[in-house]
Parts: structure tokens; sequence; C-alpha cells
């Protein structure tokens, strides 16, 4: 009886005990719930404004390879051509900057998604200061010190309302925008130096025939002139063939000059000297595949970069909408601290030397002139613009 009824005067401990762990979990929750909320509104992909298929699709080119599954290599079975691409890929300062831009944004994102964690840190301070005779109730000056050492939590934004986590989603978007963006310059890149070289190589079999031309009319004007000389012609007919040739010549300038500019066009592109290169073959050996099916529309939305990059343009847009409208709502803040203290130097670790501070902060906007409603606006303006950007792309 009597453990029977120790054991009831220890029930109502226990159920304290239970309700206060149970009200710090329910806090706990609450708090977490909180956080897990975004004020940014829910990514619908726009319809996109073009037809679902081609006019006049065929079966087959649905089912076949898509362009989107056949490499540079393939389009391009040239060496030579093989070759400039891979020293443009390698060279190219517009790719290389692009290169750099995926480099700066994923350490933008990772700055912001450094603002979800707390920031520790260890501080170490001291002071000493002097109090005049006539500030002090003593009528004596007073020489004071101060020491500490210790962790101290800087400012960490408790994001019940979801606008850290908002520009956190904002950041990664627009890291995973610079990445499409940058395949969407590679093949454009290749695109680009393709076009180049074959510019050049038909220039260059234009040229070839122009000069075949030229000697033919060089040819044949010396005829004329023997025959303007024992009075078989006219001089009508001598100075007719007198132009065709001057005709020829400028045809052959002209080539030329077009030559060059495609050639220093490819030098551009490959972003360096062109040296070592294998021979050029004709344009009847190229073998470029031509025959390529282009697929329904709907597949270009996964597979082209730029509608990817569009499309993750928009998606930073909308939620830098969630942290415009988490603005109007009040934003708390933890400040705390962790350490010891003391006025002296060698007692900064004796017993009793402990301190520690904890100073949570609500800020709640009450007049600010408008700024986050025209933010707001701004925001809103910007997703319709991004918008936009994507269908038109």
């Amino acid at each position: 009886m009597i453990r029977q009824l120790k054991a009831m005067r220890r029930v109502p401990s226990l159920s304290r005990e239970g309700t206060r762990h149970t009200t710090v979990a329910a806090s706990l929750l609450a708090a977490y719930i909180l956080a897990a909320c975004s004020m940014a509104p829910q990514y619908v992909r726009p319809e996109a404004p073009v037809a679902a298929t081609y006019p006049d699709a065929g079966g087959a080119a649905i089912s076949a390879l898509s362009a989107g599954e056949i490499g540079w290599r393939a389009f391009f079975p040239d060496p030579r051509l093989q070759t400039l691409i891979v020293t443009a890929l390698d060279n190219n300062r517009d790719l290389r900057t692009a290169a750099l831009r995926i480099e700066e944004a994923r350490a933008q994102y990772d700055i912001q998604s450094a603002d979800r964690w707390p920031n520790l840190n260890g501080t170490v301070t001291g002071a000493r200061a002097r109090t005049p005779a006539s500030l002090t109730p003593t009528g004596s000056a007073i020489v004071s010190s101060s020491y500490q050492v210790g962790l101290s939590l800087a400012s960490f934004e408790l994001d019940f309302f979801g606008r850290v986590r908002s520009l956190n989603d904002a950041a990664l978007a627009q890291y995973l925008a610079t990445e499409q963006a940058r395949q969407a310059v590679q093949i454009s890149l290749v695109a680009e130096v393709a076009k180049a070289y074959l510019a050049e190589r038909a220039f260059a079999e234009q040229y070839a025939l122009a000069q075949k031309t030229l000697e033919g009319r060089q040819t044949a004007y010396k005829l004329a002139q023997q025959r303007f000389n024992v009075g078989a012609s006219s001089a009508l007919d001598l100075r007719s063939s007198e132009t065709l040739v001057l005709s020829a010549r400028v045809a052959l300038s002209t080539l030329a000059r077009q030559r060059a500019q495609a050639q220093n066009a490819l030098t551009l592109l490959a972003g360096k000297p062109l040296a070592d290169l294998p021979p050029p073959q004709a344009l009847s050996a190229q073998n470029i595949v031509t025959d390529i099916p282009a697929g329904l529309p709907s597949d270009l939305l996964a597979n082209r970069p730029d509608i990817r990059a569009a499309e993750q343009r928009l998606t930073a847009a909308n939620a830098n909408i969630g942290a415009a409208r988490a603005a109007f709502f009040p934003r708390i803040s933890l400040t705390a601290g962790v350490g010891t203290a003391s006025n002296a130097l060698s007692g900064l670790f004796e017993s009793g030397s402990r301190s520690w501070t904890f100073a949570p902060q609500m800020v709640l906007p009450i007049f600010d002139a408008g700024r986050n409603s025209a933010n707001l606006t701004l925001a809103k303006v910007r997703d319709n613009i991004a918008v936009t950007d994507y269908e038109k792309t």
C-alpha cells in the first residue's frame, strides 16, 4: 500500500513532465510547419503558344531518332571541321565566359543558401576604460577592465513565412538557368564554327573555279588580240574580251576577300591561330546529316537548353514573388551568445565566470512609404516578363 501511495504521488510529476515535453514538441512542430510555409505562388508551366504537331508530320518522324539525341560529331564527320570545333570548345572566350557565369551563379546560390543555417562565430574581446572622477560616486577616477571569450549566434532569421527559402529557390533557379544557357552557347558555337568552315570551303572552291575562269578568259583575250592584229576581228570584239578578263579578276578578288573573312571568323571562333589541321575536304565529301526528324513541338520543351533556361528564369521570378510577399509579415531573428567573462584576464576561466545572452527580435513593417508594395509589383512585373520571354523562346 505504501509503495502504491508513493507511486500515485509520482504520477502528477510525471504528468507535468510529459505535458512539458509535449508542449515543447508541439512548439517545435509548429515552428517547423511555419518554416516550411512559402508565400510564392504555385508554379504552373505556361501553355506553349505553338501547335501540338507540325503540319503534315508523319508517324515515322516521331519514332525516329530526334536531333537532340545526335552528337555534333555525327552531324559533321569531316576531321578538319571536328578539330576546329574541339579547338573552339576549348578556347572560345564566349563559351569560357558562359562557363564562368555558371561558377558565379553557383557561388551566389551558396551564399544565399547559407542564410538558411545559423552562423556561429568565436569571439574574444577585451576592453579597458577610464571613468573620470567627476562621473564616479566616490569622487576618484576608476579604470575598469573586461574580458570575454565565447560563441555567438549572429542574427539568425526564423523563416516562418518562407522569405529566405524563396530567395534560395530563386538563386537555385538562376544557377540552373545559367547552366542551361552555357549549353545553348555551346550549341550555337558548334553551329557557328560549322557555318564559318563551310562558308570558307565554299569560297575556296568558288575561288578555284574563278581562277580557272580567269585563265580561260586570258587565253581567249590573247587569241582575240592576235585576231585583231591580223585584221580578223574588230576592236569591239577585243574590248569585249578584255572586259570579260577584268570581270573575272574582280570576281577573283572578291572571292579572295570573302575567303579571308571566313578564315578570320574561324580564327575568332576558335580563340587561337589555326595550325596543324587535317587536310580539308570538298563540299561534296562532307556527308553532313540532313535527314533529321524534328519530332513533336512538346519534345523541344525538354530538349532545347534555351527553352529550359527560360523556364528556370521564370521559376526564379516566381520565387521572388514569394520573397516580396513575405516582406509584409513580421521578421523574427535570434541573437545569442555563450562564454566566460571577467574583469581580469587571469580569472577569465575560473568558476562562476560563465556568461550568456539571448536576444530574440521581431520586426514588423508598419510604414515603409510603399517600398514593400513596390517590390511586390516589381516582382510580379518581372514574372510577367519572364512568362513572355519563355513563350517567345
